[in-house]
């Protein structure tokens, strides 16, 4: 198995609005809401709002907005349903695949190194915004892209069942949740989504698009960034939001990376449901300032329900000022992100 995963290759993609500052003070009532509906969740153990404030709901989107509410954002998508997880909690997670530590953190630590690191990682950002719960969560690659075309020229090679659970198993390990991402190469999401239902049917675990290794033209994953198309994204909703209703499970979230315009085609056409919140993520690579550059123009300028921000523990640190954001600095971006991503 290991020998047939290709090197992943991230494509560098990689103004905002508002200051990092974050106080329980300058927000009284979100403050209050905030800390019943806290209550509420420990007593229920439900990482999700089991019931669903009104109040709290509007004062969690001026604060990610900076206070600010504007046409641009947030966008008028419904109010969270029970069990949803957005915007009630920030999810941060530790991203990649257990065979290669080119593709992410989670194959470059043993699983004890993973935790900590997660654990520290959750406590920045507890510390940088005090208003809103951070929930850890492993971002596992479920479906690789592939340098050579394997098993039905396909160009994608789908985790064996085991290597998921053990995704699984380890985002439990963190009091957390689990995504599992899919990279489809020269398959389709149609074809690659609902062969990970057996896992989706879970409540803890939720679902990934990468439209960089969507290769729809044929081109071998790798040469250049491939692309999805809004019916693509759709459809996964639409997937999603089934299996919730059929299960009578809590909302899925669906992360979609994105740093290039072409990457989501009509993205503006993106549906999500009251089962399925969707979070556009900022998945580009590089210095601070290009960075905020293609989160405001690929992410944040469009129509999305919530957005998300990675970092990346190598690459971002190649060029001045040779580290990776804060999160402080992050929390600067309008609107502030509700997932946070580490690669």
């Amino acid at each position: 198995m290991l020998s047939m995963l290709a090197t992943a290759i991230f494509w560098q993609g990689c103004r905002n609005a508002g200051g990092s500052e974050s106080h329980a003070g300058k927000f009284p009532l979100m403050a209050d809401t905030m800390a019943a509906v806290a209550e509420k969740n420990k007593a229920d153990s439900m990482p999700g709002v089991s019931v669903p404030d009104t109040a709290a709901y509007r004062s969690l989107l001026r604060h990610l907005a900076h206070d600010s509410i504007t046409e641009k954002w947030p966008r008028d998508h419904g109010f969270p349903t029970e069990g949803s997880l957005l915007p009630y909690n920030r999810i941060v997670a530790y991203y990649g695949n257990f065979y290669s530590a080119h593709m992410g953190i989670l194959g470059a630590l043993p699983e004890d190194k993973l935790l900590d690191g997660l654990n520290g990682e959750v406590d920045a950002w507890k510390a940088a915004d005090s208003l809103i719960p951070v929930l850890p969560a492993i971002h596992y690659i479920a479906v690789t892209a592939q340098s050579s075309p394997g098993k039905g020229s396909k160009y994608r090679l789908r985790m064996p069942d085991s290597q998921i659970e053990k995704a699984i198993n380890l985002g439990r390990k963190a009091k957390g949740i689990t995504f599992l991402d899919v990279q489809v190469g020269h398959s389709d999401v149609a074809s690659e989504v609902p062969l990970l239902e057996k896992h989706l049917i879970h409540p803890d675990v939720h679902l990934g698009l990468d439209p960089e290794w969507s290769m729809k033209d044929g081109t071998r994953p790798g040469r250049k960034i491939g692309t999805m198309d809004a019916k693509d994204v759709n459809y996964a909703i639409a997937f999603l939001t089934e299996l919730v209703k059929k299960n009578n499970l809590p909302p899925k979230v669906l992360v979609v990376h994105r740093f290039t315009k072409g990457m989501i085609t009509n993205s503006d056409k993106i549906r999500p449901t009251p089962e399925v919140q969707v979070v556009i993520n900022m998945d580009g690579f590089g210095f601070p300032a290009k960075k905020r550059d293609s989160y405001r123009r690929f992410v944040s300028g469009y129509p999305v329900q919530y957005t998300g921000f990675k970092l990346f523990y190598k690459n971002d640190a190649k060029s001045k000022p040779y580290r990776l954001m804060t999160p402080e600095e992050v929390l600067s971006l309008y609107p502030r992100p509700v997932y946070i991503q580490y690669q």
